[in-house]
């Protein structure tokens, strides 16, 4: 019996020649505004798949990271933009479905190292309890590019958004798209 992510579309042409479960994949401590330390590329053994979400576990130590160790399980996703599979942690895949993740600036990755509630209390520590965000700018984990971020409920035309006159001004860029 073929283990079913060996043949899934997001992982195609991405495993070991000689090792068909195993696959390289961008590790973290978190992103740049919750650590210092660099993520690495280590590679892992697919165990498992649940729809675009696969887990695996770590065949080499990582270098300088703290939270991810050799023989560690990790989940990870194939980001649709980046060149890397990445690890994602448990908070983050319960809230990325309520969010819209930009392109970074520089290499396209379309997801975060950390969850969005993360971001907005390390960044934002003063927001008051209970209040939202609608949109907030992050640095790309993998490259230190510029990724917008948007909740999916927040809605332009709710008078929050530009203004008819700044739009027309701007054709085909929205106020917070300062990248395009």
């Amino acid at each position: 019996m073929t283990a079913a992510w060996r043949q899934h579309p997001r992982l195609e042409g991405r495993f070991h020649v000689d090792h068909p479960d195993d696959v390289q994949v961008l590790v973290h401590d978190g992103g740049p505004r919750l650590t210092d330390r660099r993520p690495e590329l280590v590679w892992v053994r697919v165990t498992a798949c649940h729809g675009d979400v696969f887990t695996a576990r770590v065949l080499n130590q990582p270098h300088q990271l703290k939270t991810v160790n050799e023989g560690a399980e990790v989940r990870f996703i194939a980001p649709t933009g980046g060149e890397n599979l990445l690890q994602v942690r448990e908070q983050y895949l319960r809230e990325r479905a309520d969010w819209t993740i930009g392109p970074c600036s520089k290499c396209g990755l379309d997801e975060l190292f950390d969850a969005p509630s993360e971001l907005i209390a390390r960044v934002f520590p003063n927001i008051p309890a209970g209040a939202t965000m609608d949109a907030f700018s992050a640095f790309c984990g993998a490259c230190g590019g510029v990724q917008m971020v948007q909740h999916k409920d927040f809605r332009e035309d709710d008078g929050e958004g530009p203004d008819e006159q700044a739009e027309q001004q701007l054709p085909g860029k929205k106020w917070w798209q300062f990248w395009k």
